[in-house]
């Protein structure tokens, strides 16, 4: 990270911290003007020079942010002639340290060395001192300033630096969220698209058979609206699920059901018979059942196609074939004859996209063709050895 200039971690000041800093001004000017009052009293003209000059840098000096280094310079040179602008060039020293850069802190120290020893030299002082003397506790005083004005700016500057890695971090953690709930509202589309869209496809054939049907007897009937009736009641039940609103009875924690394998496809297979379909299924697969993840994809590929055959293809023969063992994988095919009549259900066109990845971050693919009026859906799902 770069280092940040003095004018970004500078803190704006109120009219209070003006006020404070103006009043330790007046102080400063009060004591050193004290100890050449009574001299000065001698030559009005002089002491009015020294109010005057003084005046002159207290306005000035309100400038130091600005122009630090001009304000710095001037008010440090105007104290050889006015005892009354050292607090302004006291609080212009301070202020010009607290950039802490080098070449501006030398040449601090040289102006404000050659100001204090001429305001020994223009003003009337009647104790002798010592030059040597002088220039020692002039040094001593405008050290203690730089010193005290770096620390300050250094402060500063370490106040700026945190609030701004405070500031990232949370942005950064804003961030995180915002695609943890992508990614949650991604994976929860996709479930939904998953297990909800098999399910109402069943309720479409469903309902499509009772309302097409005029033979069937009541009892026939009311078989059929009962099959309609546990269909949606086991889609609420997914939708739940999946949303994970379920909770349990004794811990209140939400409960994670378990997501469908490979040894649920019978059942998929089996409640598609009973929805209606006429299906075809040969299980190849050799060498025990597929690892969690590949029997997962491969449980969403065959209710995908089923689904779609539901929806467009209804009453058709769906011809299912799952080949594959360890080290080379599993090959799925889902074939069925196109429909000849529009789908009682359209669905989004998303379902095989959305398959599609979820193939390729199991690390196989997915793909779909249709030839010779035959809609053929085709995946492989890797198997390690």
């Amino acid at each position: 990270m770069e280092r940040p200039s003095p004018a970004e971690y500078q803190p704006p000041l109120s009219t209070r911290e003006h006020a404070w800093r103006y009043a330790a001004m007046l102080v400063i000017s009060g004591v050193v003007s004290s100890l050449l009052f009574s001299d000065q009293l001698h030559r009005a003209w002089l002491l009015g020079v020294d109010l005057g000059v003084g005046a002159f840098c207290y306005v000035l000096v309100f400038f130091r942010r600005r122009r630090p280094v001009a304000v710095a310079v001037v008010t440090n040179l105007l104290i050889g002639v006015s005892a009354a602008a050292t607090g302004p060039a006291v609080l212009a020293s301070v202020s010009l340290a607290t950039r802490r850069k080098p070449p501006e802190i030398a040449l601090l120290f040289v102006v404000n060395l050659v100001g204090s020893s001429l305001l020994y030299t223009v003003q009337p002082v009647d104790n002798e001192i010592v030059w040597w003397e002088v220039g020692l506790y002039n040094l001593a005083l405008v050290s203690i300033l730089i010193a005290s004005g770096m620390y300050l700016g250094s402060r500063r500057e370490l106040v700026w630096e945190l609030s701004h890695r405070l500031e990232r971090a949370e942005a950064d953690r804003d961030e995180r969220e915002s695609r943890a709930r992508d990614t949650e509202r991604q994976r929860i589309a996709q479930e939904m698209h998953d297990v909800l869209g098999h399910r109402i496809s069943q309720i479409s054939m469903h309902a499509g058979a009772l309302s097409f049907r005029q033979d069937l007897s009541p009892d026939e009937l009311r078989e059929g609206a009962a099959r309609i009736q546990e269909t949606a009641n086991a889609a609420l039940t997914d939708l739940r699920g999946v949303l994970g609103v379920l909770r349990d009875a004794k811990t209140g924690q939400l409960m994670d059901p378990p997501q469908p394998t490979y040894s649920d496809v019978p059942l998929l297979i089996e409640s598609a018979r009973e929805a209606g379909m006429r299906i075809d299924f040969h299980d190849g697969v050799v060498g025990g059942e597929p690892p969690t993840q590949a029997g997962r994809t491969l449980f969403r590929i065959l209710q995908e196609g089923l689904t779609n055959a539901g929806n467009h293809a209804p009453g058709t023969l769906v011809s299912i074939s799952v080949t594959g063992r360890p080290g080379k994988g599993v090959d799925v095919f889902v074939r069925n004859a196109l429909g000849l009549v529009p789908a009682a259900s359209r669905g989004s066109g998303l379902g095989l996209i959305g398959l599609s990845e979820r193939a390729e971050l199991a690390g196989g693919r997915l793909g779909h063709r249709t030839e010779g009026g035959i809609f053929e859906l085709h995946g492989w799902i890797p198997w390690p050895a």
